[in-house]
């Protein structure tokens, strides 16, 4: 991808009382640092903003963010976040659309508009405050959410020009109200007496224990780590999702009253049939897809070959990067090949460069057909990582040790569209080359652990080892159990988990106040034909 040049611009960082020098997220333009202005509304510290321009009139804003070469030696959060004068102008370029598209993209069906509007007028927690009332997480969804492709595709803004940044300004209207001390606990229905056991704290099971808890009913997390997240701890990196962000979103649910118990195995300590008969009115499974994929290609035995998961966890959950502070000791390498083009393999190779590395990815696919997020993308690109693209991986080399020393690859080609218009990758007969290496780190994909299925035999299950649900519910094919996320759709997204889990905490509410679950939705009504206009005779 070519590279627009970049411009340094010093901007205030918040909270820290110093200068730094920073670019933008937006294709390195200057960041707009809110100057004031004679005219506009008053942001809660008095601040003028104009804000009477709204639409096209104004660019999308620019976020402030780290140097990449500064950032490429350090976990620290790459980007800064808006300030207060930024995040009003940028909110104001809502158009307040009578029919807002952007809601029907939000999995977890945020009041878009309405959080939009009170930034623009400075009311910076209150906004925070409606976005919770459907998001527990707002921190987190505003900082990992693929905002790109489901709210902010369907703004109307986004037709012809840019949309509003819906994602960034999610997360500013957390943290401001997290920086603030304005953290308010949302009102508790009285109590139901139904207990609710959830497996796995990953977002699925957190959005479900935030929404069920409010309802009144009693919650019990059931967490095999010994930290809440899931994979927003274990498999995102510091410097993409600082770890203070989920402990205070977390937080919240332990003071509305959520129990949490760590080092719990479901499965193995109890299983769902066990919770069921005994205290639990109803479960719902949330644990994800942890068992890593593997290419079944020679070598992947030698040492030096790790799963994405085993690689990011000893550098996030157990802070191999802060070592000998921490106990785990980093991975040492003088040049880390990841294998795949997701955000995991992103987060991958940006972890192996900055624990000191020569960083290398290596995809099958071409550039356009990468599934990550363009911006992770891009900031692996600035940060100096290596891609070979259009290459596969066709064996591991080791020495007489056993130790990883290469990857032989092979070039491709994209070959005709199939049905679907999708143009899958072709070998290059004769194309083979070698890379030396001394580690190498396959993120290709993760299936659902197999633990409870396993201790479940009435739990229908797809030819790829995911729970079957219900649509509408969530319901397994157990009486009273419900699951969503990466265990019901495969490695997916943070957000599409979380909607998952909201689907499952309303139908779940449904089914401990009435003992049944709701009926399905009635079928989109057909929009009339318009009648043909008669023509007109002589």
């Amino acid at each position: 991808m070519s590279e627009q040049k970049k411009e340094n611009n010093p901007v205030e960082q918040p909270d820290s009382g110093r200068e730094a020098e920073v670019r933008t997220a937006d294709n390195g333009s200057k960041a707009d640092t809110g100057k004031k202005t004679d005219v506009g509304r008053k942001g809660d510290r008095g601040k003028r903003i104009d804000t009477s321009k709204k639409g096209t009139s104004v660019p999308r804003q620019p976020m402030p963010e780290q140097l990449a070469e500064d950032r490429a030696h350090n976990f620290d959060e790459v980007p800064f976040g808006y300030s207060e004068e930024v995040a009003m102008i940028e909110a104001a370029r809502c158009l307040a659309c009578k029919k807002p598209k952007c809601r029907d993209g939000c999995p977890v069906e945020i009041d878009i508009p309405s959080f939009l509007h009170l930034i623009e007028e400075g009311q910076f927690v209150e906004a925070a405050q409606k976005i919770k009332e459907s998001n527990p997480l707002p921190a987190v969804c505003g900082r990992v959410c693929p905002q790109e492709s489901q709210c902010e595709e369907l703004c109307v803004l986004a037709i012809k020009h840019e949309s509003v940044a819906i994602g960034r300004l999610e997360r500013f209207a957390a943290d401001y109200e997290r920086n603030a001390g304005s953290i308010e606990a949302p009102a508790i229905l009285e109590k139901s007496g139904k207990k609710v056991a959830i497996v796995g704290a990953g977002p699925a099971g957190l959005c479900v224990a935030g929404d069920l808890i409010k309802l009144g009913h009693d919650i019990t997390v059931f967490e095999a780590l010994q930290k809440p997240g899931g994979v927003l701890m274990y498999g995102i990196p510091e410097f993409r999702l600082p770890e203070d962000i989920i402990n205070a979103e977390v937080n919240l649910l332990h003071e509305l009253g959520v129990e949490f118990r760590y080092d719990y195995v479901v499965g193995r300590n109890a299983t769902i049939p066990e919770l069921l008969a005994g205290e639990y009115d109803a479960v719902f499974i949330g644990s994800g897809a942890g068992l890593p994929s593997f290419m079944r290609i020679p070598g992947e035995n030698l040492i030096g070959v790790y799963s994405a998961n085993e690689y990011l966890t000893r550098a996030n959950l157990m802070k191999a990067y802060l070592f000998p502070e921490y106990d785990t000791p980093p991975i040492e390498a003088d040049h880390v090949i990841t294998v795949g083009g997701g955000n995991v393999a992103m987060d991958s190779a940006r972890t192996a460069l900055r624990l000191g590395a020569r960083s290398t990815i290596v995809y099958r696919r071409a550039r356009e057909q990468m599934p990550a997020r363009d911006e992770e993308i891009h900031h692996a690109e600035e940060e100096g990582i290596a891609f070979n693209l259009l290459t596969n991986p066709t064996r591991i080399l080791g020495n007489a040790k056993r130790e990883v020393v290469g990857m032989e690859v092979l070039q491709m080609k994209l070959g005709e569209p199939d049905d679907s218009g999708r143009r899958s990758p072709v070998p290059i007969e004769g194309s083979e080359y070698e890379i030396e290496c001394d580690a190498v780190v396959v993120a290709i994909g993760n299936k659902p652990n197999p633990l409870i299925p396993q201790t479940m035999k009435d739990l229908e299950l797809t030819r790829w080892g995911t729970v079957v649900t219900e649509e509408h519910t969530m319901q397994t094919s157990v009486p009273g159990v419900y699951a969503g996320g990466d265990i019901v759709s495969g490695a997916a997204t943070v957000i599409s988990a979380m909607g998952q889990g909201k689907i499952a905490a309303r139908a779940m509410d449904h089914y401990l106040r009435t003992g049944k679950n709701p009926d399905p939705p009635p079928p989109p009504e057909e929009k009339p034909k318009k009648k043909p206009k008669k023509k007109k005779t002589e």
